[in-house]
């Protein structure tokens, strides 16, 4: 089934969790987690790169994460665009290739570019006026195929963040996507729901609290059919990486190391070898002894 739809109809059904992944291994944990949907976290894809949150990759190493992620697993993906990368016809020439590269939703976000991680900041950050932000929705939702949902971002914050949303469903955004910072209360995001008269998307990033308050039937409560899990997979990967190389530095013996890691024959059934080899037999020639 086509990613774009199948995204559009499991957000029609109910309320979906899709947790933050950046390259093939971690789609592929995801999909065989039992998850539904996956999201390219920009947060991810950057720290993959050894960068920060902070639009320091280009678009082009963004679709690449995409696109590596897509070959990797069949759930339908929701991708991070950032600010679209420079203007509204910027944003439409990123839409298109995202939407080429057979994601199901776009978000994409109300800040001036390069942008800034929210919850790495301790200031306000800028944003982009009304007019802009909402001819680059526009822009977007023009350019991309009807079944690909577009998620608009706002990092403004209470009623201005309200006002801008209801523009931004105006100008087509099937989805509101306020941050973490954006509300303080549940109320407020029932509140915003109400105003914009159409489901909200929210991010429950580790160590925040929409993490720890965001509960299933809160998240219905409040309207939200798309819950994103951005940060916890990067997190629990980092910190496990960080402690077995320190162990390794420390001297510590190979062996005792990898005996806390996953079997080396459980990874081998898990990033495919039985299919290759199942191929192999079907479609290379025969070996014969030497």
């Amino acid at each position: 089934m086509n990613s774009a739809v199948t995204l559009r109809e499991l957000t029609e059904r109910g309320l979906v969790y899709a947790p933050g992944v950046w390259d093939g291994l971690t789609a592929r944990l995801a999909e065989q987690a039992g998850f539904d949907a996956l999201c390219a976290s920009g947060f991810a894809v950057s720290a993959a790169l050894g960068l920060p949150d902070a639009e320091l990759y280009t678009m082009s190493e963004n679709l690449g994460a995409v696109r590596v992620i897509r070959e990797a697993s069949t759930l339908p993906l929701v991708a991070d665009i950032d600010t679209g990368y420079g203007n509204a016809l910027n944003a439409a020439r990123t839409a298109t290739a995202f939407a080429a590269a057979g994601v199901g939703g776009v978000f994409m976000e109300d800040q001036v570019s390069p942008k800034a991680c929210p919850i790495c900041v301790g200031d306000p950050v800028d944003l982009v006026d009304v007019p802009t932000a909402v001819g680059k929705i526009r822009a977007v939702r023009d350019a991309m195929p009807d079944d690909v949902l577009l998620i608009a971002r706002t990092d403004a914050r209470g009623d201005e963040a309200i006002s801008r949303a209801e523009a931004y469903v105006a100008a087509g955004a099937d989805m509101i996507m306020p941050v973490t910072k954006t509300f303080d209360s549940i109320e407020d995001w029932e509140r915003c729901h109400a105003a914009v008269g159409v489901p909200l998307m929210a991010t429950l990033t580790a160590s925040t609290w929409t993490e720890r308050e965001f509960t299933p039937d809160v998240l219905r409560q409040i309207g939200v059919r798309l819950a994103l899990l951005p940060t916890q997979v990067l997190m629990a990967a980092t910190g496990a990486a960080r402690e077995a190389l320190r162990r390794l530095a420390s001297g510590e013996p190979p062996a005792e190391v990898s005996a806390d890691a996953l079997p080396h024959h459980d990874f081998v059934d898990l990033i495919g070898f039985p299919e290759v080899e199942q191929m192999q037999r079907k479609y290379l020639p025969a070996r014969t002894e030497a």
